[in-house]
Formats: structure tokens, sequence, C-alpha cells
């Protein structure tokens, strides 16, 4: 592949371009963003802290490292990856939004952030509310009983955890066992409707990573190894996350 086209020169040579540069993936140039705004026009972070994808690709393309580092735009993009979808040139902004935010001091993140990253490194389960294996189980089975009592028809809903052999494992919103219990009874409903053979697992049942969301490769990684552990040791065949 040639040498693109138009190549921006920036005034001093920046450290967070050339750490970039070299994070993206063949056929993403930074020097080749056309300043098209189509990342721009379908990005829902789009205008918060006066910013949006192609203005902030056009800081970092042109060195302005302090004015990347510093804004807290990064903080509001879902890493839906929309914009590099609809980018002609491919360049992955969300890896740079990702290196950015692991460039921060850690005392200097969001705290929910932050906060739910370290929770779901607590225990197994992966839930950024912090909830053990024991108090997940019992939360199903509560709330399982309470509709086969109370709800006609419902007398052989299933919600099975640790199924060995299941085709599916489904994690769940962390949040909806501890705040919102009765908000996993519809999905339940639909699963056993539709003859779906899924179990959940004590371990590894969280749906969310704020790892990920945090720039924290470390905890990531931990975190995903411990979900695909899970669904091998049940041996299911395919992992459902549901967010």
């Amino acid at each position: 592949m040639g040498e693109p086209a138009i190549k921006i020169q920036g005034p001093h040579k920046s450290i967070f371009k050339d750490k970039v540069m070299s994070m993206l993936p063949e056929g993403g140039n930074l020097n080749a963003c056309l300043t098209c705004g189509a990342c721009s026009s379908g990005c829902p972070a789009t205008g918060l802290y006066n910013m949006d994808p192609r203005k902030f690709l056009r800081m970092a393309a042109l060195g302005m490292d302090d004015e990347v580092m510093s804004t807290e735009w990064v903080w509001t993009c879902t890493m839906c990856m929309r914009c590099i979808y609809v980018c002609p040139m491919k360049i992955n902004i969300p890896q740079l939004v990702f290196y950015t935010r692991a460039s921060w001091p850690r005392e200097k993140r969001p705290r929910g952030i932050l906060g739910s990253c370290d929770s779901a490194l607590k225990h197994d389960t992966c839930s950024a509310m912090g909830t053990n294996e024991e108090d997940f189980m019992f939360v199903v089975e509560d709330v399982l009983n309470e509709v086969r009592e109370n709800q006609p028809g419902m007398e052989n809903l299933e919600a099975p955890v640790n199924k060995e052999g299941a085709y599916f494992f489904v994690n769940q919103n962390s949040r909806e066992p501890v705040t919102e219990p009765d908000e996993m009874v519809p999905l339940w409903k639909i699963l056993n409707k539709a003859g779906v053979d899924w179990t959940y697992g004590s371990k590894g049942w969280a749906a969310e990573n704020y790892c990920m969301f945090e720039g924290n490769d470390e905890g990531w990684e931990h975190i995903v190894r411990v979900k695909a552990k899970a669904v091998e040791d049940l041996g299911c065949k395919v992992w459902l996350n549901t967010e």
C-alpha cells in the first residue's frame, strides 16, 4: 500500500500520536482522515464537552497531546464502533479513546467506572455490584419460586444455574439481581417459551465489563478469561451476553 495522499504534520512530535499510529489496524491510517464528518454524524457522544470524533481525531493528528489527554469527552464514548463502520478510511477512533482513558491517572478516572471495575474483580461472578456466587444463586431461586407460586401458567418456569451441557451460557446485567430482580423474569419467560436450552453460571454470570470502559487492560482480560472459563467448564456451545 502506497503513502497516503494527505499527511497532517503537527507543530511538534506527538508521543500520543506515535503510540496510536502503532496501534491502528492495517488500512486505518491516522494521517488519511478525510475530515468528512461521517464519524460524528452518527455518534451518540457528538457535542458533549464541545467535542466529537472528528474533532478528537484531528487534535490527535495535529499533535495536540495536552488537549487530547485532558478532555472528559473520552469518558462519554460508548465504544459502539459505529464511527469505524462509517469511516471510509476505517480509522479506529475507539482505539484512540481507549488509549487516552488508559493514560489518565487512575485517581482522576470517573468514580463510577473505576468502582465498578474494582467490584467486578472481587469475585469470579464478575459482577460490577460486587455480588458473590451464593447471593446470586439465592436471588435467582427466590425470584423463580415467587413467579412459579404467584403467576398462573408459570409453574414450570426454569432459570437454571450451572446446568452442564446447556447450549447457551447466558449473562445478566449485574445490577438487576441486586436492585431490580423482577427485571430478570421477562428474559426467563422468553427463553422458556422459545424452548431454549440455556443456563446461568454461578461464575462469570455478569454481562458488563467496566474494566474495558476504564481502559484497564489487565482487569479487562481477567474478567473475559473468567467468563470464558465458566462457559467452557459447563460445556456450553454459545456464550450469550445480553449487554
